[in-house]
């Protein structure tokens, strides 16, 4: 009496558990810019430190796109970028801007260091609260919109205007309180329920006009020309953007003065 084949088949080995490289490798590199940016900063180089910032940026654009097109999105990749942008995006900026404001502090009283440390806290903890609030809505918000100031989008705007500052020798109250204000301005946009286009609704693989081709190395030029100042023009209107509109179309819908509500 013969058995079947089925009978005598050798069981699937288990599948060995492991993580892909590629689009890990560039989440390393989102997290050791945002290292960098962090012993930049320590050691006074506050234009590297800042430019540490937007190199963590591109990484962090690369690692989720390259793990798409790549087909190796895994839990694993998920967390560990989370954990990466927390630095790159979280603790980095706001120690750049507590060391920029350090030498500045110590020219006044002993209440504008307190404020420096609890701004620049409160900076990091909304960047976490951020980042947690993402992972939880992932399923079910929409995904041309964010809630809230995307955490790279916020360190943008207070890398380059530490950039700025220290460049232009933007100093004084003046200079340690607007670097404040600019921080805390940037943490509210993040915890905010303000909406910001995520710009997915971009194909970057169809066609596009010729004009719009030319577009592309345009703003690479602009930037070159003055990258601290263009930068954070750049990205301070993209951060004041969606409060603005919510405020003009909360202006549109009120009824002109002097007239009845029916």
């Amino acid at each position: 009496m013969a058995d079947s084949d089925a009978d005598f088949q050798v069981p699937a080995r288990p599948r060995r558990r492991g993580v892909f490289l590629l689009p890990n490798l560039l989440t390393t590199g989102n997290l050791f810019a945002g290292f960098y940016g962090i012993v930049a900063a320590i050691d006074g180089n506050f234009d590297r430190a800042s430019a540490a910032i937007f190199a963590a940026m591109l990484f962090d654009g690369l690692d989720g796109r390259v793990a798409r097109w790549t087909h190796t999105e895994t839990l694993f990749g998920k967390e560990y970028d989370s954990l990466s942008d927390l630095v790159a995006f979280g603790l980095g900026p706001a120690i750049i801007v507590y060391q920029w404001g350090v030498a500045r502090l110590a020219e006044y009283n002993a209440m504008w260091g307190r404020v420096g440390w609890l701004v620049t806290f409160f900076y990091a903890v909304a960047t976490a609260l951020r980042l947690a609030r993402f992972n939880t809505r992932t399923a079910t918000v929409d995904k041309r919109y964010f809630e809230g100031l995307p955490s790279p989008g916020a360190a943008a705007v207070v890398a380059s205007f530490i950039w700025c500052a220290h460049k232009y020798g933007l100093g004084g109250l003046s200079g340690l309180v607007a670097s404040f204000v600019v921080t805390a301005v940037a943490g509210l946009l993040m915890v905010s329920q303000f909406y910001y286009s995520s710009f997915k609704g971009l194909k970057l693989t169809g066609r596009v006009r010729f004009t719009y081709a030319i577009l592309i190395p345009l703003v690479f030029v602009v930037i070159s020309i003055e990258p601290p100042l263009v930068l954070f023009l750049l990205f301070g209107t993209f951060a004041l953007s969606a409060p603005l509109l919510a405020g003009w179309r909360r202006l549109r819908r009120r009824p002109p003065a002097g007239l009845a509500r029916p």
